[in-house]
């Protein structure tokens, strides 16, 4: 997955709408996001997450926290997200569910929030449940693998290379999409079982037979 643009408004530390244009930086394929303390570099983080799976890049950030604390209250919280994956170009947006003043008397109201996806085709896929599970299907990879691996968010690429061998090992089938050579390995381990029960069920009727020869 490679980012193309990002644009948050009331999210984190952006209070207006804000736009990170990643192809500014050119076709590498390796993005380093550098700045003072509270320049805003893990709101970055967190807006693509976000944008892709409805959560933070890391933990204990969740829900309103995500809301900028600055934002007038009638300012909706918002992330747009377009990437492109395998060469076709995807656009995930999604809206923070925030409280806002009623329109009508004191007091206020939620603002529910939501999340549209538009396909390569045209095609766009509604609903904070429905995108993220279009996401995890395209990328093969959940919000905490995305941010072990992909995403590496002040140092989180530790939690990955200290995890088990088989939680390393489905992370990176997914990425590498080598399942299909999983698969292959699983049958021949198949057939290996069942040819060395063969071998054994012959093995048993020679020694058997070689018991009864009497010279």
């Amino acid at each position: 997955m490679k980012p193309l643009s990002l644009t948050m408004q009331a999210f984190g530390t952006y209070i207006s709408q804000q736009t990170v244009d990643f192809t500014l930086l050119g076709d590498n394929g390796l993005y380093l996001v550098t700045g003072l303390t509270g320049a805003g570099k893990t709101t970055i983080f967190d807006a693509i997450s976000y944008a892709l799976f409805g959560e933070a890049s890391g933990r204990g950030r969740t829900g309103m926290m995500l809301r900028s604390v600055s934002a007038p209250l009638t300012l909706k919280t918002v992330v747009t997200l377009r990437f492109t994956y395998k060469a076709a170009t995807y656009e995930v947006t999604r809206q923070l569910e925030f409280l806002r003043p009623k329109k009508r008397g004191e007091g206020f109201t939620r603002e529910p929030g939501d999340a549209s996806m538009i396909m390569p085709t045209g095609q766009v896929v509604t609903g904070q449940k429905e995108v993220t599970n279009e996401v995890m299907s395209l990328l093969g990879l959940d919000r905490e693998q995305f941010s072990q691996i992909i995403m590496l968010a002040q140092g989180d690429f530790l939690r990955f290379l200290l995890s088990d061998t088989k939680e390393k090992s489905v992370i990176l089938r997914n990425i590498f999409e080598t399942a299909y050579l999983q698969r292959f390995q699983d049958r021949l381990k198949d057939q290996k079982r069942a040819l060395e029960k063969n071998l054994d069920i012959a093995k048993q009727s020679f020694f058997q037979y070689a018991d009864g020869v009497h010279l």
